[in-house]
């Protein structure tokens, strides 16, 4: 069965804007290690020493290695993921990997001597002007030094990475860009089986669900051996670092406290029943008793629509331009300057990302177009991202990027704006009904979903530092234990469904990552509803936001926005929001 074309197949990224070929690749990084070694000679044991003005100097010299060197690894990553499969580009990658590890471990003295000043030394050093485009990052890096090691132990972790947690992520990758997935009869990837789990007819739906099990079991033990070690590298770098839990350097690295996160998981767990509720619901309209697993994300009605990439272009270029002019020249960049790489190939990585990549450069968008309404949504997601990682190219490289709590806000703003343009398009209460089950779909995949996997890591990270190594049965019962939570008796998950634990990479890459999906849905549904309540100079606001980066704290910065993320009744705000959507989906229906 041949995925439909939808003028997508020959949307290929440019990567010259990075560098224009692989001698000037390597020119760069020669002259960059050179560079960060004199640096090094330069600048070490003196940071107590220094001034103000001195420490910013520093830093900006920092910041410009560090960007030609990021740059660099981009290109290398970028390259490799449309095809892991090529031996040259994955040479390619773990070269710049070992070189962008030799020129970082230069750099480890800045953060060890800057840990090491006293906290009222310090603090004088960040109330001073000349610190202002680096303030905020210091002031983390001090506010960390608790779980700092020392340089030598530093450059050890940072030296032995190579081979052990980042070659363990590459391989993950490139096993599953290989795998072979048999869909009635026909070899196809990982990504188009996986979309073959929206499809309008049952039985196609049912057959995917077999292949694609079928293919992950044909790995199950080098994918369980995978998840056992990078959850054992995980443990042994947090004890060594003295982090009280699993999730601690997440919450760390997300700026955000423990208690806040818990009780964003304990919001989303206790309104579970909303999940039951939508699900028996979506059962009734498909005209099934119970749904099954892979009856999820079933359409609703008749043949799911299938988008050309220019008609998913030009909804989602006019749903920002609505918004926000800026906003929608932005984004039409991404496709004109050929800054997307868009369609389905063996050996290129499933899923979809926005890669920010350095201030001096611009962002790049990957993905795996098939058509499908929830690409469109995709491709809004993603240049929600690209957006956001444009404006704030500008904070510079310190303070560019933002914790992964704020940074799905753009990218989830972006979906609601594309949907709500489409369901304005629409004026069938049929087609609205359909279209509005699909957003309680994803919505529920971004906040529901999300959280349930958090409560499958917060189990399989205690087990392995308390247990051992885990087998693939384990983390199967894992799984499905804390998934049948979740769906309650609305949705049958059959046995098959168990390993699909296997091919989620943000386990492996991101460990703690995925309640940020949760936050940021939520997060975003509080703003959108601030947009409908107070609209002006709303759109302005939003943008300033967004080129704020991560210059400062995620509360400080949202309050501008009249948001305050300290507030009890928050998470409630978005998830009362989508219990109205359930209620005006059963209106619908009825």
């Amino acid at each position: 069965m041949k995925t439909t074309k939808t003028g997508a197949e020959n949307i290929h990224w440019n990567l010259n804007d990075l560098f224009p070929s692989e001698d000037a690749l390597h020119q760069a990084l020669l002259e960059t290690q050179q560079n960060s070694i004199a640096f090094s000679e330069h600048y070490r044991g003196r940071i107590a020493d220094l001034t103000a003005a001195e420490l910013a100097n520093m830093m900006q010299a920092w910041g410009s290695l560090l960007d030609t060197a990021g740059k660099a690894y981009t290109y290398a990553y970028l390259h490799w993921v449309t095809a892991t499969n090529e031996a040259a580009r994955g040479a390619l990658l773990q070269k710049m990997k070992e070189a962008y590890t030799a020129i970082n471990q230069q750099f480890i003295f800045v953060e060890t001597e800057w840990a090491a000043l006293s906290d009222e030394k310090a603090q004088r050093m960040l109330d001073d002007p000349s610190i202002l485009p680096y303030r905020h990052f210091l002031e983390v890096r001090h506010l960390q030094k608790r779980y700092l090691l020392s340089e030598p132990e530093e450059k050890i972790l940072a030296e032995k990475s190579i081979t052990g947690r980042g070659a363990w992520d590459r391989y993950f990758d490139e096993v599953l860009g290989a795998a072979e997935f048999v869909f009635r009869g026909e070899t196809v990837t990982e990504q188009e089986v996986l979309t073959y789990l929206s499809h309008p007819d049952r039985t196609i739906r049912k057959d995917a669900a077999a292949s694609l099990t079928e293919g992950l079991k044909k790995h199950s033990h080098t994918l369980t051996f995978i998840f056992n070690t990078i959850l054992a590298d995980k443990a042994s770098t947090d004890r060594l670092r003295g982090y009280p839990s699993w999730i601690s350097s997440r919450n760390m690295s997300n700026e955000i406290e423990d208690e806040t996160v818990q009780t964003l998981i304990d919001a989303v767990t206790n309104r579970y029943p909303l999940v039951e509720r939508f699900y028996k619901l979506k059962a009734r309209l498909l005209g099934l008793e119970r749904l099954m697993d892979y009856d999820r994300y079933a359409p609703i009605g008749e043949a799911e629509r299938i988008y050309s990439w220019q008609e998913a272009k030009g909804i989602v270029l006019k749903a920002y331009t609505n918004f926000h002019p800026e906003m929608g020249d932005i984004a039409r960049k991404f496709f004109e300057e050929r800054w997307i790489d868009a369609p389905v190939v063996a050996g290129k990585r499933g899923g979809a990302f926005s890669h920010g990549a350095v201030p001096s450069a611009h962002p790049y968008i990957m993905m795996n177009f098939t058509g499908r309404v929830r690409d469109v949504q995709t491709l809004a997601h993603e240049l929600g991202h690209g957006v956001h990682q444009y404006l704030s190219r500008k904070q510079g490289i310190f303070h560019a990027d933002t914790p992964l709590t704020t940074a799905e806000t753009a990218s989830v703003f972006g979906e609601m704006l594309t949907f709500q343009y489409l369901m304005q398009l629409e004026q069938d209460p049929k087609s609205q009904l359909k279209m509005l089950v699909s957003k309680i779909d994803d919505t529920f995949a971004t906040v529901f979903r999300q959280i349930t996997m958090n409560r499958f890591e917060d189990q399989i990270h205690t087990l392995r530092r308390t247990k051992g190594e885990l087998s693939t049965e384990e983390y199967s019962n894992v799984w499905m234990t804390t998934q049948k939570a979740m769906f309650g008796e609305s949705v049958a998950l059959g046995e098959h469904y168990s390993i699909w634990w296997s091919y989620i990479p943000h386990f492996l890459h991101s460990p703690g990552y995925v309640y940020a999906y949760a936050f940021g849905e939520l997060l975003v549904l509080a703003l959108y509803a601030e947009y409908l309540k107070n609209p002006h100079n709303f759109a302005d606001r939003y943008l300033n936001l967004l080129s704020a980066g991560g210059s400062d704290w995620p509360n400080v910065l949202l309050q501008k926005m009249n948001i305050n993320l300290q507030d009890p009744d928050f998470w409630k705000q978005g998830l009362d929001a989508i219990e109205a959507w359930i209620e005006q989906a059963e209106a619908l229906a009825a």
